[in-house]
């Protein structure tokens, strides 16, 4: 018999599960949230809470930290589904909630993956939520602000989590083979090369690490050491499906933008195809090449941003297959078009400016003046009107106080060469000669 459990061991959860951490001070990663002072370690330890939206990948603790909150918080808990949850479970945790709220109780209702939660479920949800019978802790791997309505979202704090980093994943580690019931009995050993590839493969998901660390457990029959080998094993073995909600889906999404912006049509098509095989939603590959238009293309080509919103209402209007053409001419339109990014440096840059600089006092002459009050106060004086000048263009200041920025700088790409050359024409001492 190669499995070192006995007959109790075998009906123990899953390794992920056995080792989740129970309070605030065994979590691991999420400073910006857990660590003292910060938001969830001040819930946790006044036993108090609100509606919350945990966003962030697969594996860094948003069910962990939502089941914690919920349980510092003294209230009644729920906990549904989203994939396997209906309208009449949500109707059943109200009818729950009411009846805690009349005798003085809290209810918590902490929901998986809200983001599968159709419209007709959220809005079951809303009206519970807004008048306080349930506090919402809902978990998600996909933009809230896409997935989630907008009257639930605003009674919602959403709280982001960043992938775990590598001193997270190695602490978690040390904590597994010192604390788990099973793997701190055993006689399983483990190089720090093969702790530092199972860290690796696994994407700063610290569940996929102890699932994978739980095959290669089970591979080598839960004694001896975890070689490269049996852990490249453990690895592989792991089932390849695009996973709209996990880390392959944030991987795949990167590459297919990281090919439209590389000028490459032939790999971001490749991509394009792995994600609607996988069943990716086509809108939300849209709505990324949205984005991208005007990040990496901006006035380079100034009908990338046009065709990728016509493309966008044009696949949300047919659905998928035929929704897989119209995101295929977007995708090689974008892929050829000439790129710049002098649009998305130039916000940058100006938004910098003003945090630097406060919020100015506009200059007297750039104020409408649409009262003769106004008037009298000089609103509007010496202003000129470009269209009165030849070329359509005067040479003033338009800065307040004198200010003046250099912000965008056009490539030499398309259509902003001619922009470029233009902008030099008009403003001299702004773009000097080099």
């Amino acid at each position: 018999m190669n499995s070192p459990q006995t007959l109790f061991d075998t009906h123990l959860p899953p390794l992920a599960e056995r080792v989740r951490p129970k309070t605030i001070d065994e979590f691991y990663g999420q400073a910006h949230l857990v660590d003292e002072g910060k938001i969830l370690h001040r819930l946790t330890k006044q036993s108090a809470t609100f509606s919350i939206i945990f966003w962030g990948p697969p594996g860094t603790g948003k069910t962990t930290l939502a089941r914690m909150i919920a349980k510092s918080s003294q209230a009644k808990i729920r906990e549904l589904s989203a994939v396997s949850s209906g309208v009449k479970d949500l109707r059943e945790v109200i009818v729950f909630a009411k009846k805690n709220r009349d005798v003085g109780e809290k209810t918590v209702l902490f929901v998986d993956e809200i983001h599968r939660f159709s419209k007709s479920q959220q809005d079951a949800l809303l009206h519970a939520v807004e008048d306080g019978t349930i506090t919402l802790f809902g978990a998600t791997t996909e933009n809230p602000s896409f997935e989630v309505i907008s009257p639930l979202l605003s009674r919602c704090r959403v709280l982001t989590l960043k992938s775990l980093e590598k001193s997270h994943l190695q602490n978690i580690l040390k904590n597994v083979f010192e604390k788990d019931v099973i793997l701190s009995k055993s006689s399983i050993t483990i190089k720090d090369s093969e702790k530092d590839l199972l860290i690796y493969s696994s994407g700063g998901d610290a569940r996929k690490m102890l699932n994978t660390l739980e095959v290669a457990t089970n591979l080598i029959g839960g004694k001896g050491q975890i070689t490269e080998k049996i852990l490249n094993e453990a690895i592989q073995s792991k089932t390849l499906i695009y996973d709209k909600q996990g880390e392959y889906h944030y991987d795949t999404i990167s590459a297919f933008i990281k090919s439209v912006r590389g000028s490459d049509p032939d790999a971001a098509l490749y991509w394009l195809a792995v994600m609607l095989e996988g069943g990716e939603k086509p809108e939300f590959i849209a709505r990324r090449l949205i984005i991208l238009a005007s990040e990496d293309i901006g006035n380079a080509d100034p009908n990338g941003l046009t065709l990728a919103t016509s493309g966008f209402q044009a696949v949300h209007m047919i659905g998928m297959p035929e929704a897989s053409l119209i995101l295929a001419q977007v995708t090689t339109y974008l892929a050829s078009a000439p790129k710049s990014n002098a649009s998305y440096k130039a916000i940058k840059a100006a938004t910098q400016a003003v945090k630097e600089s406060g919020t100015p006092s506009v200059p007297l002459h750039l104020r409408n003046a649409p009262t003769d009050l106004m008037k009298d106060m000089d609103y509007g004086k010496d202003y000129q009107y470009p269209h009165s000048h030849p070329d359509h263009f005067v040479n003033t200041n338009y800065f307040p106080n004198e200010q003046s920025y250099t912000f965008y700088q056009p490539s030499n790409q398309g259509r902003e060469e001619w922009i470029r050359t233009r902008l030099k024409s008009l403003w001299k001492d702004r773009y000097p000669e080099k």
